[in-house]
C-alpha cells in the first residue's frame, strides 16, 4: 500500500467518504487536545508551580512530541486500536461505516454535554467503532476478543493502578521528606512538579494520538481496498499531522477543566501533585508500551485520589468516580447504539 503525503491527499479529493473520515477524526483530535489535554497539566496549575498560559504552552508542545515520539518507538495502542474489530472484506462498506463511527461520537459527545452526561472521547471512539463493525457482520464476528480485551484490562487498570500507583508514590514521598525543610522541599516540588506535567502531557499524547491514528490508517487502508493494517508502517507525515492538530487543541485551552480536576476534586500540595503526575505519566507509559487504550483522564484522577487517601478519604470527592463510572455505563452503550444506526443509514445513503 502506498502511504506517501502525495498518494493520500489523492484519495481524499477522490474519495469523499474518506475525506470526511479524515475531517471527523482531526476534529476529535482537536476536541481531545481541548478537553483531555489540560488534565495533564491541571495539578501543575492548581499548586502554582506555572502559570495558565505557560502550562497550557509546555503541554501542548509535549502533546505533539507524545504522539510523534511514542508512535515512531511504540505504536502498539494504534495497533490495538486498528485490529480490535473487523470491518468485514468490502472496504467500501467498512470505510462508510468508519465514517458513521465517527460522526456518532460526535452526536454522542454533544447529546451528552446537553444532558450533563460525563464522556470520554476514548471509550466513545471504542464504542463507536465496535458499533459500526457490528452493523456490519450482525454477530460476535465483527469483534476481535484478543484485542478487544486489552479495552476492559484498561476499564479497571485505569482506576485501580492509578489509584494503587497514586497512594504508593505519595506515601513514599512523604516518608523520604518526613524530617526536611518544608519551605525548601516546596522549591523543590516545585520544579519536579513541572517535570511531572510535562511527562504528563507527553503520555496523553502517546496514548490518545496514537488512538486516533489508527483511525486515519484504517480509513487509508480502506480505501485502498485493503481490510487490516496488518503489517503496514505508520507514514511519519501521518504521526505529524496528528501530533500538530493535538498540540493546537491543547493551546486553545481549558481552563474549566483544570479547576475541576486540580481544584474541586482534591486540595493539593505541591508534593502531592508531583506524586500524583509521577504516578499517572508511569501508569500510561506501562499500558502505552503493552498495547493498553485507556482514558488518560480516568487514570490522572484515580492517581489525585490515590494521593488524597495517603492524608485521609474524606480528602477525596467521590462524585468524581460516580462521573467515571456513569461514563462507562453509558459510553459503551449509548455510543455504540448510534454508532451501529449510523452505519447502517451510511451504508444506505452512500
Amino acid at each position: 500500500m502506498d502511504v506517501s503525503l502525495a498518494n493520500f491527499v489523492q484519495q481524499m479529493l477522490a474519495n469523499p467518504i474518506l475525506a470526511i473520515t479524515v475531517l471527523l477524526t482531526l476534529g476529535v483530535i482537536f476536541v481531545n487536545g481541548w478537553t483531555d489535554a489540560p488534565n495533564a497539566i491541571a495539578t501543575c496549575v492548581t499548586t502554582r508551580c506555572m502559570r495558565v498560559r505557560s502550562a497550557i504552552i509546555m503541554a501542548a508542545v509535549f502533546n505533539f512530541l507524545g504522539v510523534l515520539i511514542m508512535t515512531h518507538i511504540n505504536a502498539s495502542v494504534a495497533s490495538t486500536i486498528s485490529n480490535m474489530v473487523d470491518f468485514g472484506g468490502n472496504t467500501q462498506d467498512a470505510l462508510v461505516a468508519l465514517c458513521a463511527a465517527l460522526f456518532s461520537i460526535v452526536v454522542y459527545s454533544v447529546g451528552a454535554s446537553v444532558f450533563g452526561i460525563p464522556t470520554s472521547e476514548s471509550h466513545s471512539l471504542i464504542a463507536g467503532l465496535t458499533g459500526a463493525a457490528f452493523a456490519i457482520h450482525g454477530n460476535m464476528s465483527a469483534v476481535n476478543a484478543g484485542e478487544w480485551v486489552k479495552v476492559l484490562y484498561g476499564l479497571v487498570l485505569s482506576l485501580a493502578l492509578g489509584f494503587a500507583v497514586g497512594w504508593l508514590v505519595c506515601k513514599a514521598v512523604s516518608l523520604l521528606c518526613a524530617g526536611l525543610d518544608r519551605r525548601r522541599t516546596n522549591v523543590f516540588f516545585k520544579y519536579a512538579q513541572i517535570v511531572g506535567a510535562a511527562a504528563m502531557s507527553f503520555m496523553h499524547g502517546a496514548q490518545d494520538g496514537q488512538k486516533f491514528i489508527g483511525v486515519l490508517f484504517l480509513g487509508m487502508a480502506f480505501c485502498n481496498g485493503m481490510p487490516s493494517v496488518e503489517g503496514i508502517v505508520i507514514p511519519v507525515w501521518l504521526m505529524i499531522l496528528c501530533s500538530t492538530v493535538m498540540g493546537i487543541g491543547t493551546s486553545v485551552g481549558g481552563e474549566k477543566i483544570i479547576k475541576s480536576v486540580g481544584i474541586d476534586m482534591v486540595k493539593l500540595e505541591k508534593y502531592q501533585g508531583f506524586s500524583a503526575d509521577a504516578a499517572s505519566a508511569t501508569c500510561l507509559l506501562v499500558m502505552t508500551l503493552t498495547g493498553i487504550p485507556v482514558s488518560t483522564t480516568h487514570v490522572k484522577t484515580s492517581a489525585i485520589m490515590g494521593v488524597g487517601a495517603v492524608k485521609r478519604l474524606s480528602a477525596i470527592n467521590f462524585g468524581v468516580v460516580k462521573d467515571m463510572v456513569l461514563t462507562w455505563v453509558f459510553t459503551f452503550p449509548g455510543c455504540g447504539l448510534i454508532s451501529f444506526c449510523m452505519a447502517k443509514l451510511f451504508m444506505v445513503l452512500f
